[in-house]
């Protein structure tokens, strides 16, 4: 292991952007954390004003994500990465001084959650295109694995730094963390030795879009992932934003226990980041989606309301499950997916896979209210369960090999 990462580091950008994710996502772990509960702190917050907060950064993101997608292919994508990451930064300073100012409202913070998703949307797929810049072809797995354990590292220093912080000195100074380690990431990524390739700009917008559609339709096994994580991201994303926090709903120790799950999740994913850096997988989207489908057992863990020892390692499970996903998808894409158009087809895989998690949001929190947060729980857990079983019934799916 040491080896491969002596080798990592020998490619040039490598060490620094791989440093600013860890930044970036210990900020990443405390945000959700101060998000919800700072909602939730605000005069006659209910579920809905939950739900509203959270779908807002959701909305501009998918509506903007296409064409994000063209400006990463055009544009120099370290640039935009770190320009979105700087200015996003701002927004969210705003949103934490507003709380620690006893100014904030929900409408306030949509507001702030719908223009960082417009920035989202050009961050997200520039930066599923950094990488291929960086490292050769055969190093991606490697390379995807090593990005993976220091992002989910700085998560969970900042989940559990979160959970403290929220419940001694209030969400404000959360969002505050969040915002300088943007900036302070955004800043790193800006300076990334990477010289972008001249693309021609001349056919147009329409021309590019029309282009990586083609690319993204043309492969059978990439159409029957996003639809089958369109429901399981509207399932999950209901979870993690609106359900998990309404079911740790005390102020006092709320956010310290699902701090605790959401940590669980990273450590999760911290050792499936370990695992897959050193194993060769044959098939990687029949494994992954296996694990996807055993995943719902932390929804279910919460569903049942079994002991917080018990969600959490149900949680632990489900990182590694998504980890092992997140490195064996982003690889897949990145070997069979032409460079030049492959922030495009990123772009279309992000706008299907979380086309209706938005919805899943906004209706969770009155779902919650109306039928009782287990229930839902329980659905979102079985929906997960089936349409990581659907996705496995596509050939392609599951004999895909990145040799």
């Amino acid at each position: 292991m040491l080896a491969q990462l002596q080798d990592l580091r020998s490619h040039k950008g490598f060490s620094s952007l791989a440093i600013s994710r860890f930044i970036s996502n210990v900020g990443n772990g405390v945000s959700p954390i101060a998000l919800a509960y700072g909602v939730l702190s605000l005069p006659n917050a209910t579920g809905r004003d939950l739900s509203i907060v959270m779908a807002a950064r959701f909305v501009p993101l998918l509506a903007f994500m296409l064409f994000g997608g063209v400006i990463a292919d055009r544009f120099q994508r370290n640039r935009l990465v770190g320009g979105s990451d700087m200015l996003g930064s701002f927004l969210a300073a705003v949103s934490a001084i507003s709380l620690i100012a006893g100014f904030s409202s929900t409408w306030l913070l949509a507001l702030m959650g719908g223009l960082f998703g417009i920035l989202n949307a050009i961050w997200w797929p520039a930066m599923s295109g950094v990488l291929p810049e960086i490292l050769p072809k055969e190093k991606l797995q490697e390379g995807n694995a090593v990005i993976g354990l220091l992002t989910n590292f700085g998560y969970i220093v900042g989940t559990l730094g979160g959970g403290i912080l929220v419940s001694n000195v209030g969400a404000g100074w959360g969002l505050l963390v969040d915002a300088i380690s943007f900036f302070i990431a955004g800043a790193i990524v800006w300076n990334l030795p990477i010289i972008g390739k001249i693309k021609d700009k001349s056919p147009g917008i329409i021309h590019d879009l029309a282009v990586g559609w083609k690319e993204f339709i043309s492969r059978s096994w990439v159409i029957a992932m996003v639809v089958s994580f369109a429901l399981i991201n509207m399932a999950f994303e209901s979870m993690l934003s609106v359900l998990g926090p309404l079911n740790f709903s005390d102020p006092v120790t709320g956010p310290k226990q699902w701090s605790y799950n959401l940590a669980g999740l990273s450590v999760g994913m911290l050792i499936g980041g370990i695992w897959v850096l050193k194993v060769k997988i044959g098939r990687p989207l029949y494994l992954a989606m296996v694990l996807i489908a055993l995943s719902a057992v932390w929804d279910y863990a919460l569903a049942f309301d079994l002991p917080i020892s018990f969600s959490v390692l149900a949680a632990i499970f489900s990182g590694i499950s998504l980890e092992v996903f997140m490195v064996t998808w982003n690889t897949s894409l990145q070997s069979h997916v032409p460079e030049e158009s492959y922030s495009r087809v990123s772009s279309y895989d992000t706008l299907g896979s979380f086309g209706i998690a938005p919805l899943g949001i906004v209706i969770a929190g009155p779902l919650a209210m109306h039928f009782g947060v287990n229930t839902i729980l329980f659905i979102t857990g079985t929906t997960t369960l089936i349409a990581s079983i659907a996705s496995l019934l596509v050939p392609s799916v599951r004999n895909l090999r990145n040799d």
